[in-house]
């Protein structure tokens, strides 16, 4: 075996543990590198304990769109450091800090070690050169400073003025220009993926709904899929149909959300206020779909948890045409209106440069002009047979965010509609089987902000002995920033609207 090759794979397979090669840190990092200069992107990369208390575990997941596949490698880290992968590839920072975070490695070489969220144990503490006594808190520590005359700073958060999540916003200004903008998370930390680890409970899926509860589909199938491909269940095709409704439907509500949210920011309130309406009204035919608004209950291990008859789907596709032609309205007014799209375009640009270096995904990555969804690159369940067109565009800036955004909607609908006219036969649920042991697994599935990554590895008893997740704005985050940088300070919240990370799906 060459000594750069990663294991390839499929999204949504398992493959037994020891197919996974372990390769010399100098290979390992050569075949990152080797990936990401042939266009490959990082979906995950995270650290694993062994037996060996000075031993860490490196895992890389790379994503090889072109190809339709999964590269996957592992290296061994023996002592307390290793050598930084971040210089030659910005997309890895946040997840070199995280490891050092979480498993005590300090990236040496590293542009700028601090935290992601905050450390646990007395051990990590030494991968950010803090005595051991001392506390680590969320945004407790060095930011970045600008120093000049007239430069100034203003701090925002974490506790904001509207019902929001906690996060730390610290701009660096001269007047109302900024000049850098870094953010601090960690507030929402609750420690979903330790919790994960063992034999899959009864509580474990709902650790996986409410994971970021915006994104309850999306993240509950990745998990699903994880232990479908552990236990070799193969789904029906009208589970899969379901499945990728929900999704939609789930896409639909927050893109109607977002839409409202980005008028509400300009000033423009006639689209605010029929979009903050029409959003709940693709919330509710979820609701018809399984009783919950945010898809609790729907997506379960093996297929759905409720099925559809023929009146739920005909008042269905009723309540589609109405929103549909509402959302229509209620968009169009943006793009006709010139006092809008003044403030739109050109404000918060995001490179596509910038886009590749950071490893950026989901509405973000396509307004930078990236053809990047999981749905076409990466596909799985109905995504295999049924095709939705990549919505990009080249702005790179809020226009093209809210626009991607516009035509994801209008694909969204008429891929519903498409589901609808012939729903296959079967049963909505089978039976899941117990987890392969010693056995790896990858899921992909494309969210409403992007990229949502499970990666699943079971030990000798078939239980889970590390269950790391990567929720899109993990990815993101860095993006809003470099956004901000050159903007003037009142455009954040319409650039920090244009992205609408999560909070939660960063913290975990």
């Amino acid at each position: 075996m060459n000594n750069h090759s990663l294991a390839k794979l499929t999204n949504g397979r398992a493959v037994k543990l020891d197919a996974i090669p372990t390769l010399e840190f100098e290979g390992f990092k050569q075949a990152i590198l080797d990936g990401t200069a042939a266009g490959q992107r990082v979906s995950a990369m995270f650290g694993d304990s062994t037996e060996q208390a000075d031993i860490t575990q490196l895992y890389v997941v790379m994503a090889d769109d072109e190809q339709n596949r999964l590269c996957v490698g592992r290296t061994q880290i023996q002592g307390d450091k290793f050598s930084s992968l971040t210089p030659d590839c910005p997309q890895l920072h946040l997840f070199e800090r995280e490891i050092a975070e979480q498993f005590g490695l300090k990236p040496i070489g590293h542009p700028w070690l601090k935290p992601v969220r905050y450390c646990h144990s007395k051990t990590n503490r030494d991968a950010w050169d803090r005595p051991a006594n001392e506390s680590i808190l969320p945004a407790v520590g060095d930011f970045y400073q600008v120093e000049g005359d007239e430069v100034h700073e203003v701090a925002v958060g974490p506790v904001h003025a509207g019902i929001i999540e906690p996060g730390h916003f610290r701009f660096q200004c001269h007047g109302e220009r900024v000049f850098h903008l870094e953010i601090a998370l960690g507030f929402q930390h609750r420690g979903v993926e330790q919790a994960m680890i063992g034999e899959p409970t009864n509580r474990s899926i709902h650790y996986a709904e409410t994971l970021a509860g915006d994104t309850t589909i999306a993240h509950t199938t990745g998990y699903c899929q994880a232990i479908e491909a552990l236990a070799h269940c193969q789904k029906t095709a009208r589970a899969q149909m379901l499945r990728g409704v929900a999704l939609e439907l789930e896409r639909l509500a927050n893109h109607v959300g977002d839409l409202g949210a980005i008028s509400n920011d300009v000033g423009f309130l006639p689209t605010a206020s029929y979009c903050g309406r029409i959003r709940g009204d693709f919330l509710n035919m979820t609701a018809l779909l399984c009783g919950s608004r945010f898809g609790r209950g729907m997506i379960r291990p093996g297929g759905v948890g409720f099925d559809i008859d023929a009146h739920c789907a005909a008042d269905l596709l009723c309540r589609l045409d109405k929103a549909e032609k509402d959302t229509a309205n209620a968009v169009n007014l943006l793009w006709d209106t010139p006092s809008v799209m003044a403030r739109l375009e050109n404000t918060g640009i995001l490179p596509q440069r910038v886009a590749v270096e950071l490893g950026i995904v989901g509405p973000a990555a396509r307004a930078s002009g990236l053809v990047r969804d999981i749905r076409q690159d990466q596909p799985s369940g109905i995504f295999r047979f049924s095709h939705i067109p990549v919505s990009a565009c080249d702005n790179g800036d809020a226009f093209g965010r809210a626009f991607v955004r516009w035509l994801e909607i209008q694909r969204s609908i008429k891929f519903i509609r498409e589901q609808f006219a012939a729903i296959p036969a079967g049963s909505p649920l089978v039976e899941v089987g117990p987890l392969a042991p010693d056995s790896f697994t990858v899921t992909l599935n494309e969210g409403w902000r992007g990229e949502v990554c499970h990666t699943a590895i079971t030990n000798k008893q078939g239980s889970f002995a590390r269950y790391k997740i990567v929720d899109p704005s993990f990815h993101n985050w860095p993006a809003l920033a470099y956004a901000l940088r050159g903007q003037e300070i009142s455009d954040f919240p319409l650039c920090n609207k244009s992205f609408n990370l999560s909070y939660c799906g960063h913290d975990l």
